[in-house]
């Protein structure tokens, strides 16, 4: 499915889940004002927003006074008109959350978080989403609300617990397959791409500081639908050589 297929809130998630960076504004604790930060971002397997922040951070300490936020993921990069790609703000409300199955994702969505993701100042963090505003190019604006499904609504515990055991074995044996769903489906050069991530939706790839997202036809809400995804890709990709 193409993103002009999608509805506002899936596209909306699909910018996200692609994204590995945004602009989180938060209220200035003092009261002088909005403050806005770049940050890392994952997204959890539902698509929240997840980031790994430190207590001694403006950003963070806003939040502790106001937990009202905002994160600005662009998606307009490499485009010769940047007023014709997609964009979103996602508004919502943050909170600390402790799960290792999340934190493990996030370390994984960014290997340089391992040298400080088990700092007692470290904590890790989402956003829950009370409505979004997409802008996805000329003609095509939107406010999505909560409820109109800016969060997956299916199953994700299932295929939350076979992660780590999916991408060991896709990184194991089939690095090859990695590599053709980079090079041929996704137009991104380079060899050494690997699997960092996988959700219902689609899988993340990684190489050095390049990230791609690789989208799945269906939903795959346990090992056996990721497997037959995975299997569809190298085949079309296998048919474009």
């Amino acid at each position: 499915m193409t993103d002009t297929d999608l509805s506002p809130a899936a596209a909306c998630r699909r910018l996200l889940r692609q994204a590995d960076r945004a602009t989180l504004s938060t209220l200035m604790a003092d009261g002088s004002g909005p403050y806005g930060s770049l940050v890392l971002i994952a997204s959890s397997p539902a698509g929240e927003p997840l980031m790994l922040l430190s207590d001694l951070a403006d950003h963070t300490r806003n939040f502790g006074a106001d937990p009202r936020v905002s994160l600005m993921i662009d998606g307009t990069a490499g485009l010769d008109d940047p007023l014709t790609g997609a964009r979103a703000t996602v508004q919502g409300r943050i909170e600390k959350v402790e799960d290792d199955l999340l934190r493990t994702r996030y370390v994984r969505r960014h290997p340089s978080a391992r040298f400080y993701a088990g700092f007692r100042d470290f904590n890790l963090y989402r956003i829950v989403p009370e409505r979004a505003h997409l802008v996805a190019g000329f003609g095509r604006i939107h406010w999505v609300e909560a409820g109109d499904g800016l969060l997956y609504g299916g199953t994700t515990e299932t295929l939350a617990q076979a992660e780590a055991e999916i991408l060991a074995h896709m990184n194991a044996d089939h690095l090859d397959a990695i590599g053709l769903y980079a090079n041929r489906l996704l137009g991104r050069e380079g060899v050494g791409w690997f699997m960092t991530g996988v959700d219902p939706e689609g899988c993340d790839l990684r190489r050095q500081g390049a990230i791609a997202r690789l989208n799945f036809e269906g939903v795959a809400e346990d090992s056996d639908a990721v497997r037959r995804e995975l299997v569809g890709c190298v085949k079309r990709a296998r048919q474009m050589g």
